[in-house]
């Protein structure tokens, strides 16, 4: 399907997605059991790394579908003039919430909310921010080239967009698609998927640091953690579970930013099924 032709169907992709979504929420408050310090500066670091810039200072940020909380943290700490986080599930706004209540209580430059990236008229009330950022999200809403169109409506004139999406494998991308549909419809199928997933993890391990004799296990757990602050568990289950689950390809999404006026500025790639990182510099004078 085109990126026209999606958007057209949006609102029955995203109500038959409605009763099958991945409970995201539930997910993230576990993680805030092991957010630690090293894990916030390894989200800062991700954040000067792909925007190419030492702070946020004079910059609004907006955190969509913002999870954990984590980036909105990280922009904080960045000295962002005003960070703004939402996020389609409760839970995950609490998440925020928490954060903000924890690392800068009573800042009135940080709001967190719940706002979907498919409702226009919201979108419309916030405005528009210097720093946009997505990652790993919008393909989870039932409707990615919408909320793709959607969040290209919030970057200011020289402002920069921050997203990541998953990328199109072809065929092993529509059988996890199934996979990940089947374990967010019920407990029944999610017990033998992470039993099954688990093992063949924990068999590939095993190969490859007996055998191999270069991967140590709990070496890789460490060096997850230094991949944008992010627990190795967490994402695991994200994986599993996280339905709706749309793809594309890194040639798509930029055809499409490009035909709206968005400049590449930095790429980073997955050769895999993981997410490829694109940061996009909208035209026009300097934020």
């Amino acid at each position: 399907m085109s990126p026209t032709s999606a958007i057209h169907s949006a609102s029955e992709a995203t109500q038959n997605s409605e009763e099958r979504r991945f409970a995201f929420g539930k997910n993230w408050q576990r993680f805030l059991s092991v957010l630690n310090d090293d894990r916030i500066a390894e989200a800062e670091k991700s954040l000067r790394t792909m925007l190419e810039t030492e702070n946020l200072g004079g910059k609004s940020f907006v955190d969509v579908g913002s999870g954990s909380g984590l980036f909105s943290l990280a922009a904080m700490k960045l000295a962002a003039s005003h960070v703004h986080s939402f996020d389609y599930d409760p839970q995950s706004v609490a998440c925020a919430q928490e954060l903000s209540r924890r690392y800068f209580p009573g800042a009135e430059n940080w709001k967190a909310e719940q706002g979907s990236v498919l409702n226009k008229d919201y979108l419309i009330r916030l405005g528009q921010f210097d720093v946009v950022y997505s990652w790993g999200v919008l393909h989870h809403t039932g409707n990615m080239w919408e909320a793709l169109e959607n969040v290209s409506g919030m970057v200011a004139s020289g402002g920069k967009l921050f997203i990541a999406i998953y990328n199109d494998q072809g065929w092993q991308s529509s059988a996890w698609t199934a996979v990940k549909k089947r374990y967010s419809s019920s407990l029944a199928w999610r017990i033998p998927i992470i039993a099954a997933f688990g093992t063949y993890r924990l068999f590939k391990g095993f190969i490859k640091d007996v055998f191999i004799l270069r991967i140590n296990p709990l070496r890789r757990y460490r060096e997850y953690q230094k991949s944008r602050g992010m627990s190795y568990f967490t994402d695991l289950l994200d994986w599993l579970g996280g339905y709706p689950f749309e793809v594309a390809k890194p040639e798509e999404i930029f055809d499409f930013f490009r035909v709206r006026g968005f400049e590449l500025v930095k790429l980073r790639t997955d050769i895999r099924m993981g997410n490829n990182e694109f940061v996009f510099l909208k035209r026009g004078q300097a934020a």
